[in-house]
């Protein structure tokens, strides 16, 4: 099981347009993915509804896509949250997971994908290589959300394409 992460709680953000293309763009290519979005859920509790996301999402996954906006240099602290709230580290534990990041600055987050590529492999999650910054975000997508920019596409497919293979 595939899930894509959202990685922050922002209501609208750009980060949950692009996780939702590439949702769309592995559906193309045959492979069912789950999306699931920081926002609206209580990051800061371990009760019964983080429970249920461990039991449902993360235990489940063996493979995870996350897509991570810049915040300050970083990653969202949400989503570090998600690891933080958890009952165990242990739930996270020889998974895989490929990282996207993307700003509507230059970098397209780069150094918030080492920062929760770090994270990631403390949890005993092995991370591809193939880190894609996606930079200005912002002019790359249409009003509804989808790529428009070729290039971006391309870069988009090939990441998609090694993971698949990668995880087989």
């Amino acid at each position: 099981m595939i899930t894509i992460v959202s990685g922050t709680n922002r209501n609208g953000s750009n980060t949950l347009k692009v996780a939702k293309e590439y949702q769309h763009i592995l559906k193309q290519k045959g492979v069912e993915a789950g999306l699931f979005s920081l926002e609206g859920v209580n990051m800061m509790v371990n009760d019964a509804a983080f429970a249920k996301i461990e039991a449902e999402t993360i235990i489940p996954t063996k493979q995870f896509i996350f897509v991570v906006p810049e915040y300050n240099g970083s990653f969202p602290g949400v989503l570090k949250m998600l690891f933080d709230t958890g009952s165990s580290h242990t739930i996270w534990f020889n998974k895989q997971a490929l990282i996207t990041g993307n700003s509507t600055g230059r970098a397209g987050n780069l150094r918030g994908m080492d920062h929760l590529a770090d994270i990631l492999n403390y949890v005993k999650i092995t991370v591809h290589p193939n880190k894609l910054p996606i930079s200005q975000v912002n002019r790359l997508m249409d009003a509804n959300g989808k790529f428009t920019h070729e290039g971006t596409l391309k870069a988009i497919n090939n990441q998609l394409d090694e993971f698949i293979g990668w995880m087989k």
